[in-house]
C-alpha cells in the first residue's frame, strides 16, 4: 500500500463563488488514492506585522502554520490581480514564512495553478508564486505548467466541471502526485 500524502491546498481568491476555490475542489475529486488535498484557509489571516508575531502568537496565524506544517506537500491555487497574486496569497507566504528559519512551507514539494477568465491565464501570478516558492525552498511542478485562462466556462451554472477541462486537470494532478511521491520527505 502506498502511502496517502497530505496536501495543504492555498487558493488566492476569498470570493465565495471563486473559480480557483472550485477548481481546487475538482482538483481534490480528480486526485489520486495517494494525495489528499485539504483546503487551508487565508482569509481570516491578519497582515502579517512582524510587530505582533511574538509569543503567544496570534491565533490563526498558529493555526495556519500548524496546518501547513502538518502537510506532506503544497499546492497553489489562485487568480491574478494586476499581473501577480493577489494580497491574501501573498499575506500566507508572509505569515507561512515566520519566524524566520522556521518556514512551514520549506522542503515540501508544491505546485501552482492559475486560472483567469482572462485569455493569459494568470500567467505573471503564477511566475510570481513560483518565485517566492524558490525563495522558501519549495521544490515545484514544472510541467505541465497550469495557467488556465477562459475560466468562466469551466463550470456550468449548477457547478459542475466542464469535460473541456477535465482532462487537462486529470493530466496535472496525476504529474503533480508523482512529483510529491518523488519529492516528499
Amino acid at each position: 500500500m502506498s502511502k496517502v500524502h497530505r496536501v495543504a491546498v492555498l487558493v488566492g481568491s476569498l470570493r465565495q463563488a471563486s473559480i480557483n476555490r472550485k477548481l481546487a475542489l475538482a482538483l481534490a475529486e480528480l486526485a489520486p488514492p495517494s494525495l489528499q488535498l485539504e483546503i487551508v484557509e487565508i482569509g481570516d489571516l491578519p497582515l502579517y506585522n512582524e510587530d505582533t508575531d511574538v509569543a503567544p502568537y496570534p491565533a490563526a496565524y498558529q493555526r495556519f502554520r500548524e496546518q501547513v506544517g502538518a502537510a506532506d506537500a503544497l499546492l497553489f491555487v489562485t487568480p491574478e490581480y494586476n499581473r501577480s497574486i493577489p494580497a491574501p496569497m501573498k499575506n500566507a507566504i508572509d505569515v507561512g514564512s515566520r519566524p524566520y528559519g522556521k518556514s512551514a512551507f520549506s522542503g515540501k514539494p508544491g505546485a501552482v495553478l492559475s486560472a483567469s477568465p482572462g485569455a493569459i491565464g494568470g500567467f505573471g501570478a503564477n511566475h510570481h508564486l513560483r518565485q517566492c516558492l524558490v525563495f522558501l525552498d519549495v521544490p515545484v511542478l514544472q510541467q505541465p505548467e497550469a495557467y488556465l485562462g477562459g475560466a468562466g466556462s469551466f463550470f456550468d451554472e449548477q457547478g459542475v466541471l466542464s469535460d473541456s477541462i477535465k482532462p487537462f486537470l486529470q493530466k496535472f494532478i496525476d504529474a503533480y502526485a508523482g512529483w510529491v511521491a518523488k519529492h516528499a520527505a
